[in-house]
């Protein structure tokens, strides 16, 4: 490990001095425990596995069965999640690690066959091109399926949905959860509120600018008054397009957002970046506008190696980096990274849905180490 790794230097983030700045970013894995929804022992060994993060954001969690947009994502609104969560943060704490749990609301990135044959809810009635995955019920197979046009939201459900998330981040703290990220990306609900595109709303909940800004601010006071805004945070995606959500006014409107969660004080912002291979650039003129705005953690995720980590920590555009993917198939990629150590290829086909394989059987170095001199001593190639 270089001494002058700013990748390995500690921080501060929500009161925890953290030894690192490599961040287990969220990845919808699919392994909850059904009926239900309930997450499990399985998923406690998973997280567990990679506790040497210095920080781990679980996949996302649906507030209530409303807020649900593919198959056997967990959430934490029963007493069972709430239970099966438990599980999970006492066996990451266990291993030495810090835990926040992602809230998520879909919007209208679901499908009628999770809510009884009705339609998914959004800001407005637009149609968009998405897609969800969801388990074929003749095949048991996940596939990638189509989202309908969904259907608005009245006031008072909007209203509705704000009190699931005070409840869903009160239930996280008492699962053990060391803070929560409010899940406001990748063309989710909150997002839709944000994006002209999305939300044609001409009440107090759209339309100008500071309308649609009014959702993610009712949210994060409620959720920051609930659990305190010192174990609040949110996650945002400035330069997404896909799924409809391309908006001519959104970069504004995230610098608008991020001015008031500075005000705020919440534990800390994370900005994930477009990670397919046409996807806009996030420029360095918007990272300079965001840290102007914002001096409180900085999260950065999306597609990130050790070389560009350094770059943006050097820079001071980020305090940490998030890695998904990378962390799927190295439970140890902080030590990875820190010693220059090969990374083990991730099993894309095994990313969603199934049991063990490709989700807690990947080895840290160590294993993999003593399993090459095993094979060794047998005579197996």
């Amino acid at each position: 490990m270089s001494k002058h790794s700013e990748l390995f230097t500690p921080t501060v983030l929500a009161g925890h001095v953290l030894p690192h700045r490599v961040v287990m970013a969220p990845m919808t894995r699919a392994r909850s425990t059904q009926p239900g929804d309930v997450p499990n022992a399985m998923n406690a060994r998973y997280y567990a596995q990679r506790a040497s993060a210095a920080l781990i954001v679980t996949e996302a969690t649906q507030v209530s069965p409303q807020g649900k947009g593919y198959s056997f994502t967990p959430g934490i609104y029963s007493a069972e999640q709430i239970a099966g969560w438990r599980l999970v943060t006492q066996a990451v704490h266990a291993a030495g690690g810090r835990i926040f749990l992602q809230l998520w609301h879909v919007g209208r990135m679901s499908h009628p066959d999770f809510h009884s044959g009705e339609l998914p809810v959004a800001p407005s009635a637009v149609p968009f091109d998405g897609q969800i995955w969801k388990v074929n019920p003749r095949t048991g197979r996940g596939e990638m399926v189509d989202c309908p046009t969904p259907r608005a939201l009245t006031t008072d459900e909007i209203r509705g949905v704000i009190e699931d998330f005070r409840r869903g981040a009160r239930s996280a703290i008492d699962a053990g959860f060391d803070g929560v990220e409010i899940h406001g990306a990748n063309g989710y609900l909150i997002d839709q509120f944000l994006r002209t595109t999305s939300n044609i709303r001409t009440d107090e909940y759209g339309g100008s600018r500071e309308n649609r800004l009014r959702f993610l601010k009712e949210l994060v006071d409620t959720v920051a008054d609930e659990v305190g805004a010192s174990r609040t945070a949110i996650r945002l995606a400035p330069f997404l397009t896909a799924r409809g959500m391309a908006c001519p006014d959104i970069l504004p409107t995230i610098l608008a957002a991020t001015e008031y969660l500075q005000d705020r004080g919440v534990a800390y912002l994370h900005l994930v970046e477009a990670d397919w291979d046409d996807a806009p650039a996030f420029t360095e003129s918007f990272r300079q506008a965001i840290r102007e705005r914002f001096n409180r953690p900085i999260i950065v995720a999306g597609r990130y190696d050790k070389a560009r980590a350094e770059w943006v920590l050097s820079k001071g555009y980020a305090d940490l980096v998030a890695f998904g993917r990378p962390f799927v198939a190295n439970p140890d990629l902080p030590l990875r990274l820190a010693k220059g150590l090969p990374l083990a290829m991730l099993d894309s086909n095994t990313l969603f849905g199934g049991g063990e394989r490709g989700y807690s059987d990947y080895p840290g170095w160590s294993d993999t180490r003593q399993a090459g001199a095993l094979r060794e001593l047998e005579g197996v190639s």
